[in-house]
């Protein structure tokens, strides 16, 4: 599968927004397509669902949907398959693609509290008077 990825190239540049967009759709395909082979190198099957690694794609490709300009469509696409190629060769860990794809950009992020609201006035002041 890697190889197949290797010889998709998206050209330098679309003539119109149509072209660009049923580029946009050929790279959902192959995205699509991959996921397999994705959740088969990353043993992803114990934490995300094929149709899950779906969803995040399209989602990803419609975050962007407000893009007329072909030019940055095609430069969107160039990195959307730079992407793609380093997760099919296994340029990235699993915990890399369990944090971007699976828990999204959020993360397992609980605790949004400021640090020191339980510190005691006198360690404040420590710390402010030792930083040099």
């Amino acid at each position: 599968m890697a190889f197949a990825l290797r010889s998709v190239k998206v050209p330098p540049n679309s003539a119109s927004l149509e072209e660009a967009r049923s580029r946009v759709f050929d790279f959902f395909r192959i995205a699509c397509r991959s996921i397999p082979a994705i959740m088969d190198i990353y043993n992803l099957d114990d934490v995300v669902t094929k149709s899950q690694l779906r969803s995040t794609i399209a989602s990803e490709i419609r975050k962007n949907s407000h893009i007329t300009n072909p030019k940055v469509i095609d430069l969107l696409l160039f990195k959307g398959m730079e992407e793609l190629n380093n997760i099919v060769e296994h340029a990235k860990q699993r915990h890399h693609i369990i944090g971007q794809y699976v828990l999204g950009r959020q993360g397992l992020v609980q605790d949004l509290d400021t640090k020191d609201e339980g510190m005691s006035d006198f360690l404040k002041n420590f710390y402010k008077s030792n930083y040099f």
